[in-house]
């Protein structure tokens, strides 16, 4: 590999004014690069790499562009965006774990403020109360829709908090098997295999029926070492799971229950927590996030009081200083930062901080009502599309399970063939579960969301149709 910092150092005449280096970034002069040498003791630049071997130095120019002004380069970026499909131009059906929901817009204005996308790991809380308070409200309101009594200061993804649940509950019940069903999205159970690999848990996949987890497999599979049953609800097929029928099977054998949430949909269906889960985890991004070509997105988990203290992360506490006057702490931080390595329960080192708040100002601006009213119109229209679509004669049901927001159809045509056919009408149809189910042909996964209207959904189904 070459040394390139050699030659950004020396060659500086294309960027060089008056003295000034005309950087946005790098705000040294070459008076001021000049004072440093001296200060160093060196005459140049080419005396400071002496050490160096000439041979491995870069010698040609940097193969980058000439500098643009702000308004070239701006139309140049502009050129480039406008290359990919967005949800603006294009009506969206695709789901399969990255939703098209409403964000309000003052999410957006709001978000911009500098003391919050500058903001970072609260170590000195005296100075980052606010940060801190919207931890707080944050945790309050994932407990609240999980039913569970606490949550961490959130995670990385949906994928990484599936994980990190998964290796608490081999810690807490010291075994290290653990049975997942493979109606679990499949980049979720990927995360899972390449950490279970190295921290030798041993991963078992436990089949589906009728798109729902297999309740005969997992009575005959599960057994002593298993420390956890995995499921989603609704699953990646959309199909919405019996929970209680496999928390009852999971706790009979004293194993613990991860459920996977929507969490737009837990302000219709019984929450994690009611229906016997003891650690709820999820895809954090239908909360205010947008798609943002699948990331950054943020990770939620809830746990049970008892697994309060081996939860991965931090939690931020209220408490109240000297004078009674209300203040935010961390409470528990079982990171490797913060305590010794070998007694950390993890080694995530950030709680996507501007993401959660962004989910925090979603569901404040939403409530209670607004949340059950998005999701009520996920269901009514995800059904209604699914109806239109089976009387095209066209598309024929894959399961008969009830779903929320997204469901499987069986296509007439190939999915590639019809997507392309969609996308020339400006519509970004849904996603091929033949890509990571192979015995499931032709099979069509559509995620319909509150913001589609009745027009768009006979839209598709009217070209879909054809």
């Amino acid at each position: 590999m070459k040394l390139t910092a050699y030659y950004q150092l020396k060659n500086t005449k294309n960027y060089v004014n008056k003295g000034a280096v005309m950087s946005r970034y790098i705000g040294n002069t070459t008076d001021d690069r000049e004072q440093m040498l001296n200060e160093i003791g060196y005459k140049d630049i080419d005396s400071l790499f002496k050490a160096v071997p000439d041979s491995i130095r870069l010698k040609e120019e940097l193969k980058i562009p000439e500098a643009l002004s702000e308004m070239e380069l701006i139309k140049n970026i502009k050129s480039l965006s406008d290359k990919n499909l967005n949800t603006d131009e294009y009506v969206c059906f695709m789901g399969a774990g990255a939703y098209d929901h409403y964000i309000p817009s003052a999410i957006d204005q709001l978000i911009m403020r500098q003391e919050f996308y500058t903001a970072y790991t609260p170590y000195q809380p005296e100075i980052s109360q606010g940060t801190l308070q919207a931890i707080f409200e944050y945790q309050t309101m994932i407990s609240e829709l999980t039913g569970l009594p606490v949550s961490n200061a959130s995670m990385y993804d949906g994928a990484t908090a599936l994980t990190e649940a998964c290796i608490m509950s081999c810690e807490a019940t010291r075994r290290n098997e653990v049975l997942i069903s493979s109606a679990v999205h499949p980049e979720s159970r990927q995360t899972l295999n390449t950490y279970a690999k190295f921290r030798n848990i041993t991963v078992k996949e436990i089949s589906y029926k009728n798109g729902q987890l297999n309740l005969d497999e997992l009575n005959s599979k599960i057994n002593k070492d298993t420390a956890a049953v995995i499921m989603q609800n609704p699953n990646f097929f959309g199909i919405i799971e019996d929970v209680e029928a496999i928390a009852e099977i999971t706790h009979k054998n004293k194993s613990l229950l991860i459920l996977s949430a929507d969490p737009i949909s837990l302000s219709i269906l019984k929450s994690p927590g009611e229906m016997g889960a003891d650690i709820a985890v999820g895809e954090g991004q239908p909360l205010g996030n947008a798609l943002n070509f699948g990331g950054p997105y943020l990770g939620f988990m809830a746990v049970t009081d008892k697994l309060m203290r081996k939860m991965p992360g931090r939690i931020v506490g209220q408490t109240t200083d000297k004078e009674g006057r209300r203040g935010f702490v961390l409470t528990l931080q079982t990171r490797e930062q913060h305590i010794r390595r070998e007694k950390a329960t993890s080694n995530i080192c950030s709680n996507q901080a501007l993401n959660a708040l962004q989910a925090t100002m979603y569901l404040t601006f939403m409530g209670k009502e607004g949340l059950e009213k998005a999701a009520r119109l996920c269901l009514n229209k995800s059904h209604y599309a699914y109806n239109e679509l089976i009387k095209t004669n066209k598309f024929k049901p894959l399961f008969t399970a009830p779903f929320f927001k997204e469901f499987a159809v069986i296509s007439e045509k190939p999915i590639s063939e019809l997507n392309e056919k969609l996308l020339k009408s400006n519509i970004t149809g849904g996603y091929n579960i033949e890509n990571d189910y192979p015995e499931l042909k032709k099979a069509y996964l559509i995620a319909v969301t509150e913001k589609r209207t009745k027009e768009e959904i006979d839209a598709l189904v009217r070209k879909a149709g054809e």
